[in-house]
C-alpha cells in the first residue's frame, strides 16, 4: 500500500498520508476508548453501535468532549 502510495505522490506524500491514516486510527481508537469509559445507559450503547458503524463520530465526539472540558477548565467549576 505505501508502495503505491509512493509511486503515486512520491516520498514526501506517501509519508503524509500514511501518516494522516495513522494520527486518524489513533483519534478513532481514543474516542472508542472514550465512548466506552461513560456511565451505562441506553446512549453509551447507542454512541458505541454508531461509533463502530460510523467511524467519524468518535473523532468529532473526542474533538467535542476536549472543547466542553476546556469551557469547564476556564468557568473555573473544579471541585
Amino acid at each position: 500500500m505505501l508502495h503505491t502510495f509512493y509511486n503515486n505522490f512520491g516520498f514526501l506524500g506517501s509519508i503524509s498520508i500514511a501518516f494522516i491514516i495513522f494520527i486518524t486510527f489513533i483519534f478513532w481508537l481514543a474516542g472508542v476508548a472514550g465512548i466506552s469509559q461513560l456511565k451505562s445507559s441506553t446512549t453509551k450503547k447507542t454512541k458505541l453501535f454508531f461509533s463502530i458503524i460510523f467511524p467519524p463520530y468518535p473523532i468529532i465526539w473526542l474533538l467535542w468532549d476536549i472543547y466542553s472540558q476546556n469551557q469547564f477548565m476556564k468557568e473555573g467549576n473544579i471541585d
